[in-house]
């Protein structure tokens, strides 16, 4: 009798059977692709708590300009069910947007980025980058692709009311940074997907660095339907006063991918 080993992830098609590269050509021309990734989570008993969270990578590709537009969301709150007092934990919002235009070499681009980030819970109202720059596809094979962009750019943020400044501080703040990111992309199999994703923001105005970075684990659940196991990490060299330098995040959520 023979026995045939069987590949569980035979199936798997846009993470797996194509690239990157390939996936942005067979969409070439279309007017919006991507995924969405959403997870929820509510707890009740002596305390009850709900979290949620909604990411959003969503592509155009032209001939000469390829399009990129993220959201990130979280929210989360505890309420005591004895007393009934609701505190919130959580509120993140962040969006970017990055265009970038085709030169006739395979594989560079010069780009415009810009993105926009409240967070409750940092001390600033708001924070804002806008960069130009350069980016390359560093390496291409069959199973890894690593993209980087470079460029220098602006940062504007403000300080939240409840925080009180010193002298010589401003509530709202102005200066120029470098900033350069990473993106690694591996396809360990027909149905998983690896992502790195790694950004870094050096001020040349005094006003610290940031680094972001976001390791994940995508896998494909059902046609369109995939579950993602992540890890964020942020970093502020410069937090306001009490606020801690360093975020984490662990997540298992579900994407949706679409054309």
């Amino acid at each position: 009798m023979q026995v045939y080993a069987v590949d569980p992830f035979e199936d798997f098609h846009e993470y797996g059977e194509l690239s990157e590269e390939e996936i942005h050509e067979l969409h070439q021309g279309e007017f919006l692709y991507g995924d969405v990734e959403f997870g929820y989570i509510a707890n009740s008993g002596n305390t009850k708590n709900s979290s949620f969270k909604l990411n959003g990578n969503l592509y155009q590709d032209f001939r000469y300009w390829r399009n990129q537009f993220k959201i990130d969301t979280h929210y989360a709150d505890e309420t005591d069910t004895e007393t009934g007092i609701e505190d919130e934990t959580a509120s993140r919002y962040f969006v970017s947007a990055q265009t970038s235009y085709k030169f006739g070499i395979d594989n560079e681009s010069f780009f415009l980025y810009g993105d926009y980030e409240v967070d409750e819970f940092n001390g600033r109202e708001y924070t804002s980058t806008f960069v130009v720059g350069y980016g390359n596809r560093l390496f291409e094979g069959r199973k890894n692709t690593v993209d980087f962009n470079l460029g220098p750019g602006i940062v504007v943020y403000r300080v939240d009311d409840e925080t009180e400044l010193m002298p010589h501080e401003k509530r709202t703040e102005k200066g120029y940074l470098l900033r350069a990111s990473l993106q690694w992309e591996r396809n360990i199999s027909k149905r998983t997907r690896f992502n790195q994703d790694f950004s870094y923001e050096r001020s040349v105005s005094g006003l610290g660095h940031r680094s972001f970075s976001e390791t994940s684990l995508i896998s494909q659940v059902i046609e369109g339907l995939s579950l993602k196991v992540s890890y964020t990490y942020r970093y502020n060299s410069d937090p306001e006063e009490d606020k801690s330098k360093v975020d984490t995040e662990f997540g298992v959520t579900f994407v949706y991918g679409f054309d």
